[in-house]
């Protein structure tokens, strides 16, 4: 009876944890939307920009890396810390 007992509750954990996990991954994925995050201009890779730059319409219209009009979505705080990266957008060029 041992043996049936361990694997009746091994099993019934087993089926718990893998019931919750959608939950604890939204929960993760909603507190990373709570996070502050900043617009990071220069430094986003060719298609991987967010939004925002004179040749194109939005997300993953860059062209070329480090457009300095097309931004990236960083946590609040980090785009200081790059080399090359800037809280503006770049003047536009006449």
């Amino acid at each position: 009876m041992t043996i049936k007992r361990n694997f009746t509750i091994a099993t019934s954990a087993a089926i718990i944890a893998i019931a919750a996990s959608p939950f604890v991954t939204k929960a993760n994925a909603e507190e990373a939307k709570k996070q502050e995050k900043e617009k990071c201009y220069g430094i986003a890779k060719s298609g991987k920009n967010d939004c925002g730059w004179s040749g194109g319409s939005c997300a993953g219209s860059a062209t070329e890396d480090g457009l300095a009009d097309s931004w990236i979505f960083l946590p609040k705080g980090t785009c200081d810390k790059i080399v090359g990266a800037s809280l503006e957008a770049a003047p536009a060029a006449e």
